[in-house]
């Protein structure tokens, strides 16, 4: 399948048409914001690696039940998926305090908190990505219902229980993490988006190496390096399976 009209392009993303109305293309790119954009950087082969850490983690969570947009890896830096209207409601899970958590409501940074904690934001540039609670949600129509809500919250934290123990067996911390969903052509929600360091904070569970987007965030360098480390104790948890 090829891509034919370019539909949306994103900071880390460029978003095409195919020749079946039912499936697109994500281009994964090489460019890095941060902090709404106001940091911006490229860094070569960070999207293919984006692309097929994705790729073997939608792959995994499928296997687990979990419904998700992916069809198949195109190449380096392609992935094919199934369409959906976006739900434009960033979910985030944290599993441990740092970040805005850590700013905003001064829980010491490192803390394990005593439960998966789930926020929403507005999907909105304009407006800056502001915390959502049920009621905006609601409010702003982003959901059709209270039971919808609660049925996205519940797969963020089932997920959540998947990739933190797959990546403890990696020794990785999940520490937190950004997922999106949207709606099928079925209107079943699913997962889409993507499953990358860029989303996901990780940290080495053994020396508290950050793994992740951070690098960039605050300057640390080896972004690349991070990323391919995460993607070869990945490609060599499933090689340990065959």
């Amino acid at each position: 399948m090829q891509k034919t009209v370019l539909l949306y392009e994103g900071k880390a993303k460029k978003i095409w048409e195919t020749e079946d109305q039912n499936f697109l293309i994500s281009e994964f790119k090489d460019s890095l914001t941060a902090f709404n954009g106001e940091m911006k950087s490229n860094e070569e082969g960070k999207g293919a690696l984006n692309n097929a850490i994705s790729t073997e983690l939608f792959k995994y969570l499928n296997q687990k039940g979990i419904p998700t947009h992916y069809v198949d890896m195109v190449d380096a830096n392609h992935m094919l998926h199934k369409r959906a209207q976006v739900i434009r409601i960033e979910v985030i899970v944290r599993n441990i305090a740092t970040g805005s958590l850590t700013r905003n409501l001064g829980i010491p940074e490192k803390t394990v908190l005593p439960f998966a904690l789930v926020e929403f934001d507005y999907k909105n540039d304009e407006l800056g990505d502001p915390k959502l609670n049920d009621q905006h949600c609601l409010i702003l129509n982003l959901v059709k219902s209270a039971d919808e809500l609660e049925y996205i919250r519940y797969m963020a934290r089932r997920i959540n229980t998947i990739l933190s123990a797959f990546y403890a067996e990696l020794d990785i911390m999940l520490v937190d993490f950004k997922l999106e969903f949207g709606r099928d052509k079925d209107e079943n929600i699913i997962l889409i988006d993507e499953l990358s360091p860029d989303n996901f904070r990780l940290w080495d569970s053994k020396t508290l190496e950050k793994l992740d987007k951070d690098r960039f965030r605050q300057g640390l360098g080896g972004l690349t390096e991070a990323y391919r480390q995460v993607l070869e104790r990945i490609q060599n948890r499933f090689l340990s399976e065959l």
